[in-house]
């Protein structure tokens, strides 16, 4: 079942919660793959009923031609989602969404600064202002978001307990191909040979984590990961930097949890990656 509005939507979810039925939904822009699959598969463990939203998020995207690339596979999806038990799609036109006169912006700072906030200015507005949207639209009870955009699941728990909304957020592990490339909608769009060289990523951020914890000095390790991503033929690295896993900032205390966040260009696809030190 395909829902388009949010009157359709809500009145779903009254009914089901009548019933005494949990709600749980998980957010994503379609052109789903086993990492979505796995997110709704948890999802229909934890929860009587499932909503997977479908909405490629204009206010998230810094460059008009990523836009208009981004795969739409939307039939495909459907189909997809079935199998993996979810009982509703939502699948909202732009109108629906943004309708005519929509100012609203959210914000969240903190979190949402360094790193991806840094280089894409304004995309977590538009990722905090869809996500909000959604989890009103959907009253659901828990909300389900994968780990390999790290820095938008830190930001989208910050944003929550912020706006006392009364949802639980459950972050899923990374899933992975064979040879270590993290799931995306993006490695549609690489070519053999950009999957080819896909892998080196991960692969590097393995080897740097490893020799951190073995006592090799920060700056080092990351100029060396940096240095054999490069030497794998990816075109260029954004970032590879070691953080405190909450906060997203400098390392201020070693015994706090850390995480490895990387972004880089490949065959003209930005991956991007994180893992736990």
């Amino acid at each position: 079942m395909i829902l388009r509005t949010v009157v359709e939507l809500r009145t779903q979810v009254a009914a089901w919660k009548a019933e005494g039925h949990s709600v749980g939904v998980v957010p994503t822009m379609g052109a789903l793959h086993e990492g979505h699959l796995s997110l709704a598969r948890v999802a229909k463990r934890d929860c009587g009923r499932v909503i997977t939203t479908i909405f490629v998020n204009p206010k998230q995207f810094n460059n008009p031609d990523d836009l208009l690339k981004y795969p739409r596979t939307e039939e495909n999806d459907a189909i997809l989602l079935a199998t993996a038990g979810v009982d509703t799609v939502f699948a909202p036109r732009v109108e629906e969404v943004y309708p005519a006169g929509f100012v609203t912006t959210v914000s969240v700072g903190g979190v949402s600064a360094p790193l991806e906030g840094a280089l894409r200015p304004g995309h977590f507005d538009g990722v905090a202002t869809v996500v909000t949207k959604l989890l009103g639209m959907s009253q659901a009870d828990r909300a389900y978001f994968g780990q390999k955009d790290w820095q938008q699941l830190q930001m989208v728990r910050q944003l929550v307990r912020d706006l006392n909304l009364n949802v639980e957020i459950i972050g899923c592990e990374t899933v992975r191909d064979p040879d270590g490339l993290a799931m995306s909608s993006r490695n549609q769009r690489l070519t053999a040979e950009g999957r080819r060289k896909a892998p080196a990523l991960y692969a590097a951020m393995l080897s740097a984590a490893r020799q951190f914890r073995n006592g090799k000095p920060l700056d080092e390790v990351l100029a060396q990961a940096k240095a054999a991503v490069l030497g794998e033929g990816f075109d260029s690295v954004e970032y590879i930097e070691i953080v405190d896993a909450d906060m997203l900032g400098p390392i201020i205390d070693s015994t706090r949890s850390l995480r490895m966040l990387a972004a880089a260009w490949v065959d003209d696809v930005r991956l991007i990656d994180n893992i736990v030190v």
